[in-house]
């Protein structure tokens, strides 16, 4: 999703639409327990922990959570099922953590549309990057939101549900993450948006 970093602490290599290239390096800690209650104390740096109806992944000092109701595409986008194949999209914490203040949103096609995967449909704008927004699956976009078209600092707000970005009918039943995927995909992206942002660092 995030494509043209500008920067400090906006690069996320992973963000955009190149997840393939990840590749996890290093040590890093990976808290696997479930539990309702949820967990006290400070969590490691890149580190995930489940409590009742949502998971936690820890970047840096800012803790991101994920509905654990949801399923997730590689671009780091959520989605949320609203029937016959049709399905809500919207950008995840880590994302928008990334991201920060969202000022700006646009989109290049109109519903309705056919779009494939990946293709490029619209783009973006925060204080920390400026980027290209990706299709998560092939379909028809069938809406957008027109909240926050207008109002991008809901993405900010409430980035699950009324900060929702778009919705697709897929063409075919789609490959999304579970819960529990995308939390080890978060991972490997942590691991390239910080290599990114010490390389930028050094500049």
């Amino acid at each position: 999703m995030i494509d043209r970093p500008n920067e400090q602490g906006a690069a996320d290599h992973s963000a955009a639409d190149h997840s393939d290239d990840e590749r996890s390096t290093g040590d890093h800690h990976v808290d696997n327990r479930q539990s309702g209650n949820h967990q006290s104390g400070e969590s490691s740096n890149g580190s995930r922990s489940q409590a009742g109806d949502s998971f936690t992944f820890a970047m840096g000092d800012f803790t991101a959570e994920f509905p654990i109701d949801l399923h997730y595409a590689t671009n780091h986008m959520w989605a949320r099922s609203v029937g016959g194949q049709r399905f809500q999209f919207g950008l995840t914490a880590y994302a928008v953590r990334l991201l920060q203040d969202v000022y700006f949103l646009d989109w290049i096609c109109d519903p309705p549309t056919e779009i494939p995967l990946r293709g490029h449909i619209g783009s973006i704008e925060s204080k920390k990057a400026e980027s290209d927004l990706y299709a998560p699956i092939a379909g028809t976009l069938v809406s957008v939101n027109d909240a926050t078209l207008s109002d991008p600092s809901l993405i900010n707000a409430d980035a699950y549900k009324d900060g929702w970005l778009i919705e697709i009918k897929a063409d075919v039943s789609p490959e999304l993450l579970s819960p529990e995927q995308y939390a080890e995909h978060l991972v490997n992206a942590w691991e390239v948006a910080q290599r990114t942002i010490k390389g930028q660092a050094n500049l």
